[in-house]
């Protein structure tokens, strides 16, 4: 099999739509080098078939489709940029952790970690705190 055909070949329990589009061919052949906010801003809808875009979005009017649709590309959009931020805590993290550890410390610092909960409660609320534990979560014990 060539690595052409490897790059198109699919599943045969999967739907036809799996196979690789020109977008993510570009993506594999630059090593997956696209941002994640390249990414959203470069998303398409699933296939909509028939189906208008009012109907796809659930809203009533066009206009209220329209509107559904632009936000929903900015919230791809937002959700890229957390993801990379998040991507970004967990390196900086790492680096701590390193640096901690090779100076004799321990990995984690509670004080520091019960700090940051703190900081997201009063920000956000009880889901805040929730938010702070799966992001100490991944960012604890990478090194």
């Amino acid at each position: 099999m060539t690595a052409t055909t490897a790059a198109t070949t699919r599943h045969p329990q999967q739907p036809k739509h799996a196979k690789l589009g020109d977008r993510e061919k570009q993506d594999k052949h630059r090593g997956g080098q696209r941002s994640p906010e390249e990414r959203a801003r470069t998303r398409r809808a699933p296939e909509q078939g028939k189906r208008s875009e009012a109907e796809w979005t659930g809203a009533r009017t066009d206009e209220a489709a329209g509107a559904i649709t632009a936000s929903r590309a900015r919230i791809d959009a937002l959700d890229a940029h957390i993801i990379g931020l998040v991507q970004e805590r967990m390196a900086v993290s790492a680096v701590i952790q390193e640096q901690r550890i090779s100076s004799g410390g321990r990995r984690v610092s509670l004080a520091r970690e019960m700090e940051i909960l703190g900081q997201y409660r009063d920000a956000l609320g009880k889901p805040g705190t929730t938010l702070a534990m799966t992001l100490l979560e991944l960012c604890r014990g990478r090194v």
